[in-house]
């Protein structure tokens, strides 16, 4: 059980919506969010005392008053932080979390569904798969959004469809007022499709303070192939709660690439990868650079199921100024799952001396015939190799963006999206 500490945003949330839940939806989508919400009000929000949150105090955010469900301002949106030089792909915009038809492509491809979520109620997939991974978890958070999310995507890749050119999902915070939005979202990738999506998220300079509850599900099918990139540079005033949950079947191949740079207050990011069949491959690679005051917690769980998987895992962390960051990968190994080939590992960089790391690899193995490691590395600037570089008429600034890029690369190597690798790259330099 959670302990509820905070009479502000949870009580609004009771009074506001109580048992009037969104109708004129369909009756099994009803129940699965009356379901929802009676758990959510039986735990509340979390605290520093559940071990999951223990370096991840939600207090000062909850405490505060938001406007709930707000309609999108009117005013013009300013995308130009999320643009991405040379990048060639679908373009949909969500204000505030709702889609924006205007700002957004229009996209007449065979084989390829873009919505907004409201409007896929009635599909077959969505039946089979909402809520059916992401609310088994605890996360009090999930179980809130799927209660009183109004907003959020769906994109279906149907059966042997190839996208020519990414889709890149930008969300926009853009409302004069504290607003609170709950953001749902569904893809499918259909058998032996293969799709990429870049997710940016920005912030209008004339926005308010935003707090974002976010739960993507995503279905991986069978010998389908799913590159996934979150590039989260909006400012300070927003705060993130991201929650991905993913479901594999047999043969596919779903690689998360998630980075965070200067920016958001407050940044929490879920990410829980089911390997649900044998001969399934993931890989999840992170690079987090903060500054100032800002807060970054990444949390993720592999969860091995069945034998002759492979998960491979590297996150790397640089922290600025008086930052934190926090990360707490698990990989999970279960009785079944044998021939498994797991690897994690955490590198962690102070630059600033009032900065602060937090770092948990775990692995719970519970088969006898698997290849699993995990470590982590914490260590502050290396003032031989900055010294070694000026001494080579490299200036201070640009031998310390040097230094990080090296530190970065093992990472960014990665990318399979070449323009997206250069302009991650970029802001770590801008970063700096």
């Amino acid at each position: 059980m959670i302990t509820q500490v905070s009479d502000s945003l949870y009580s609004q949330l009771i009074k506001t919506y109580g048992g009037n839940l969104p109708s004129a939806e369909p009756r099994s989508l009803d129940e699965i969010r009356k379901q929802a919400f009676e758990r959510f009000k039986s735990t509340g929000f979390p605290t520093v005392k559940n071990e999951d949150w223990k370096y991840t105090n939600v207090q000062p955010l909850i405490s505060q008053h938001y406007e709930l469900d707000a309609e999108p301002s009117l005013v013009a949106v300013d995308l130009d932080g999320a643009n991405i030089p040379q990048l060639d792909a679908y373009r949909v915009v969500l204000v505030d979390g709702k889609y924006h038809a205007g700002l957004s492509d229009t996209v007449d491809m065979p084989g390829l569904s873009i919505m907004p979520i409201d409007q896929a109620f009635e599909r077959l997939c969505f039946a089979k798969y909402f809520a059916e991974f992401a609310d088994k978890t605890d996360n009090p958070f999930v179980t809130l959004n799927t209660a009183l999310f109004t907003a959020g995507l769906f994109i279906e890749v149907g059966k042997n469809t190839q996208l020519s050119k990414p889709i890149h999902v930008i969300y926009v915070s853009n409302a004069r007022q504290p607003v609170f939005n709950q953001v749902r979202n569904l893809y499918v990738i259909s058998t032996f499709a293969e799709a990429e999506i870049v997710e940016s998220f920005v912030t209008d300079p004339q926005a308010a303070r935003s707090l974002n509850n976010q739960v993507t599900e995503i279905v991986v099918r069978e010998g389908a192939k799913f590159q996934h990139y979150y590039l989260q540079t909006a400012a300070s005033q927003g705060s993130y709660l991201n929650h991905t949950e993913v479901y594999q079947e047999k043969h596919s191949l779903y690689n998360n690439y998630n980075c965070t740079f200067p920016g958001p207050a407050f940044v929490r990011n879920n990410i829980n990868v089911r390997l649900g069949d044998s001969e399934v491959e993931s890989h999840l690679y992170g690079v987090t650079l903060t500054a100032d005051n800002q807060f970054v917690d990444n949390h993720t769980i592999v969860d091995h199921i069945h034998p002759h998987c492979e998960s491979y895992e590297w996150y790397k962390n640089i922290t600025q100024d008086t930052s934190t960051a926090v990360f707490n990968g698990k990989i999970f190994v279960r009785p079944d799952a044998q021939k498994t080939n797991a690897f994690q590992q955490n590198n962690n960089m102070l630059i600033g001396e009032k900065s602060a790391v937090y770092t948990k690899p775990q692995l719970e193995i519970f088969a006898d015939d698997v290849k699993c490691s995990h470590g982590c590395t914490i260590g502050q600037f290396d003032n031989e190799a900055l010294f070694y570089l000026r001494a080579r008429g490299i200036s201070e600034a640009q031998a310390r963006v040097l230094l990080v890029h090296a530190f970065a690369f093992d990472v960014t190597s990665r990318f399979a999206n070449t323009v997206v690798r250069e302009y991650v790259e970029h802001l770590v330099e801008e970063g700096l």
